[in-house]
């Protein structure tokens, strides 16, 4: 079992290999179609991603108070972000991926360029997904709405699959070349 402590180095996800089990703890971001859209289109991202994990998923919240609990934090499909995928890991510099079905086979050759791995939760699993959420620390975006906000989510164990790593490995296609 490997461990990530985000914000992550090249030197951590180097060390990765696809089919490794991953545990993720510290802060991680969730962000898909409308908040990629933002992204790109501005050219900026709204908080520092440097060296952060992107969960693909559009979370079920509700709001006590002053604090959100996240009740289902499910993957959604990944390769819908295929088209503006490389100009979002550009402008971010985010390091991981995470979501269900992988991406496109473009986009799974430039993530090695780009320093990328790509890892996968299990679709279907949402309230198995929240129950690694220790905290929200902040929501971005809320006028994008609940699903396509992005969250600030503190996690402690996420468990994950590493599916594409930086080595040209991709468990979805069955390709294991080395560099």
């Amino acid at each position: 079992m490997k461990i990530l402590h985000p914000p992550v180095t090249l030197r951590d996800i180097s060390k990765l290999r696809a089919g490794d089990l991953v545990k993720i703890s510290g802060r991680i971001f969730t962000a898909r179609d409308k908040a990629y859209v933002r992204v790109v289109q501005s050219g900026k991202a709204p908080v520092d991603m440097r060296g952060g994990v992107v969960y693909h998923c559009g979370p079920l919240v509700v709001r006590h108070e002053e604090k959100y609990e996240v009740i289902s934090a499910g993957p959604t499909t990944s390769s819908r972000m295929d088209e503006i995928q490389e100009r979002f890991l550009r402008i971010t510099g985010v390091k991981v991926l995470i979501g269900k079905g992988g991406v496109g086979e473009k986009i799974a050759a430039r993530l090695p360029e780009l320093g990328c791995v790509y890892l996968s939760f299990p679709g279907g699993a949402g309230v198995l997904a929240a129950g690694f959420v220790e905290e929200v620390e902040g929501v971005i975006w809320e006028d994008l709405g609940p699903a396509e906000a992005i969250w600030v989510l503190r996690v402690k164990d996420f468990p994950c699959v590493v599916a594409i790593d930086i080595h040209g490995k991709n468990l979805y296609t069955g390709r294991m070349k080395r560099k």
